[in-house]
């Protein structure tokens, strides 16, 4: 299985690296910040690089959804996969169009308001992973997983 895993640097590629036990068995390919933490992380790893600041930036915002549009095509995913932030709005949009599953996995240190980013994926998310079941109150389609660290 092809699987996208989009994701801001920091906490957000923390989160879903630590997954490697599920997605170490698949074809993975990486789309995240160019920085220090994600280089040293993915060292070896198929990665595209997204533009940052993401949050409330439109000129990146439409700058991503280009950087989607050419690795959705290229990479040809069978699932998309993220913890935000706001690098995912545009893949999960792309993937709506190419309708490509999605799943999404809520931060942990959320859990009495949403995020940004979640708010604007919870309606194009396949699957909605919540880490703590009073997030459910906030995302009534969420899974409680539990905590992911």
């Amino acid at each position: 299985m092809r699987v996208l895993m989009v994701c801001s640097s920091g906490g957000h590629l923390s989160q879903l690296h630590v997954l490697e036990d599920w997605w170490g068995r698949h074809d993975t390919h990486w789309v995240t910040f160019d920085t220090e933490h994600a280089r040293s992380l993915l060292a070896g790893r198929p990665t595209t690089w997204a533009h940052h600041p993401t949050t409330r930036n439109i000129p990146n915002l439409v700058r991503n959804f280009g950087v989607a549009v050419t690795t959705m095509l290229r990479q040809r995913p069978d699932v998309v996969v993220s913890t935000g932030a706001g690098v995912a709005l545009p893949f999960f949009l792309m993937a709506r169009l190419l309708r490509v599953p999605t799943a999404y996995l809520e931060v942990y240190d959320r859990i009495t308001s949403p995020t940004l980013t979640g708010r604007l994926c919870a309606p194009l998310s396949n699957v909605f992973m919540v880490q703590w079941p009073e997030q459910t109150a906030l995302y009534p389609r969420g899974v409680v997983v539990g905590r992911v660290f």
